[in-house]
């Protein structure tokens, strides 16, 4: 059965340039590999009603948006009411096509997460019939994409940029295939002590290939490690985004087109 109801996509936010558009799902609940960043919101959730997972390590950013912001929480539950209506991997692409928006790259998920094979598999057709897009993702869903690695090697295709985000329940298959990730840091200087960049803007994670960190950021568990952490570099006047950063995501994107 195809869906009625188009997935529903957000413009560029204080991250992401305008020109890059992004589609979501309920943090948590599609998300099969979270573990160290697992969080919760539920549908019809209340104040309060917000969960970390027994081995959080700091919170999903995109589940505290969903608790502050209703709208939020109702698209994204609305994408995945339509995906699952789908009963067929050629059915979900249709579906995934006649949403497109227009703008030329597509971020696959800043809440949620490739919740099945099907689902994985959609996009990646997708992505080959519109090879004037660039689609890229973060996921854990590790397994998923080792399924296809003699497809999308360690980074994904030139069109289908892929990022394994570590800190998951599949992260030896990281290591064993030696895939391209993305490490939440603490600190400048933890990402400095492990030879990685930070990438503030999303540049290496849809133009490059190579591993980066992620600077902690969002609303954090109060008496946390990773609250703390935010606390200390927001003193330093580093963790936001500006003008600047997204002036170097425009560039970038610019040399894409």
């Amino acid at each position: 059965m195809v869906s009625t109801q188009l997935l529903r996509f957000s413009p560029g936010n204080a991250k992401l340039d305008k020109r890059i558009a992004s589609v979501s799902l309920p943090s948590g609940f599609t998300c099969p590999g979270a573990l160290e960043c697992l969080s919760k919101f539920p549908r019809h959730g209340k104040k309060g009603d917000l969960k970390d997972g027994p081995y959080a390590k700091f919170r999903c950013f995109s589940a505290t948006a969903e608790a502050a912001f209703p709208s939020v929480r109702s698209n994204r539950w609305s994408n995945f009411d339509a995906l699952k209506e789908c009963e067929s991997l050629e059915e979900m692409v249709d579906l995934i096509l006649e949403s497109l928006p227009k703008q030329d790259i597509i971020r696959i998920h800043v809440g949620g997460d490739f919740f099945k094979k099907m689902y994985f598999d959609a996009w990646f057709e997708v992505s080959k019939r519109c090879p004037d897009k660039l689609f890229y993702a973060y996921t854990k869903s590790l397994k998923f994409w080792v399924a296809r690695i003699d497809e999308l090697g360690q980074s994904g295709t030139e069109n289908f940029k892929l990022t394994a985000s570590r800190g998951g329940l599949h992260d030896c298959l990281i290591d064993e295939h030696e895939l391209r990730e993305a490490v939440v840091v603490f600190s400048e200087e933890e990402a400095e002590g492990l030879g990685l960049e930070i990438d503030h803007d999303d540049s290496h994670a849809f133009a490059g290939n190579e591993t980066f960190a992620l600077l902690i950021h969002g609303q954090q568990p109060a008496g946390s490690e990773a609250q703390e952490a935010v606390k200390k570099n927001r003193k330093k006047g580093i963790g936001g985004y500006n003008s600047d950063k997204k002036k170097r995501v425009l560039a970038t994107v610019n040399k894409q087109s």
